[in-house]
């Protein structure tokens, strides 16, 4: 008998707690209720949403969203749109350098034009013939009746092997073919260049078109390969003058021309 009495204590007991739980749950629970010291840095990073946008359906918080490459390409778009329709920017050009071509031909090396043949005045001694070198100005001068002179650039002996002195053309030749001295053979060995002992007459011949041989010296009158040279101290005492040039003087000269070299 105590033992159902007791036994229905506690059913009662229960139905009251399970009751109370159950009120507890379905009651309305009061707000929570944040300090600002800790609500006031998270609420500050979010934005309102701008007037005229969508509600979000969900009732979620709308953070700013990135824009679309689409949108970024239109912006960019728009933004050099305006830079060209500027005047003040559209003044300024900038380059990216372009390297340098690798095709480019070297430049062609030229002579000074000075030294270009044309007829001038002359009033000195000379008799019309004679063939006048002026060394110090690099001028060669074939005297004319008339008091004038037709003045031709030449190269002429480097430091050391200039001359001067008087002497006749004893030979012409075209084309000749060179023969070096023994000595300039054994000078430009001591250099590390070696010179044929003989080489035909041509394009690649030092002598050039034409030669015209002073006496029975080693020096000539001749043409050159190297057209730039004129003007220059660069020869081992002979006379240089372009291709073109030499051959005019050639057919207007003789054998037993009168050479004065100064």
């Amino acid at each position: 008998m105590k033992s159902a009495r007791l036994l229905l204590l506690s059913c009662i007991g229960l139905t009251i707690a399970s009751g109370a739980f159950a009120s507890e749950r379905y009651a309305t629970r009061p707000p929570v209720v944040m300090s600002p010291d800790l609500s006031a840095p998270w609420v500050m990073q979010l934005r309102q949403r701008p007037v005229g946008t969508p509600v979000n359906p969900r009732g979620y918080v709308v953070f700013d969203e990135q824009p679309s490459p689409r949108a970024k390409q239109r912006e960019r778009r728009a933004a050099r749109k305006s830079l060209s329709s500027n005047p003040a920017v559209r003044e300024v050009s900038f380059q990216r350098p372009t390297a340098p071509s690798t095709d480019a031909k070297p430049k062609k090396r030229e002579m000074d034009a000075k030294f270009l043949p044309q007829s001038v005045a002359y009033d000195g001694p000379e008799q019309p013939g004679t063939i006048v070198i002026d060394t110090a100005q690099r001028f060669l001068y074939l005297v004319e009746a008339g008091g004038t002179a037709q003045r031709y650039g030449v190269g002429v002996g480097k430091e050391g092997f200039g001359w001067s002195g008087t002497n006749t053309i004893s030979r012409k030749a075209e084309w000749p073919s060179w023969y070096p001295p023994a000595e300039m053979i054994k000078r430009e060995k001591r250099k590390g260049r070696i010179l044929p002992a003989h080489m035909e007459g041509g394009v690649e011949n030092p002598l050039g078109a034409r030669a015209l041989y002073l006496g029975s010296t080693l020096y000539r009158i001749h043409g050159t390969n190297a057209p730039w040279t004129i003007g220059q101290s660069v020869s081992s005492g002979c006379i240089r003058m372009r291709n073109e040039d030499v051959t005019d003087l050639y057919e207007r000269v003789n054998v037993g021309t009168k050479v004065i070299v100064r």
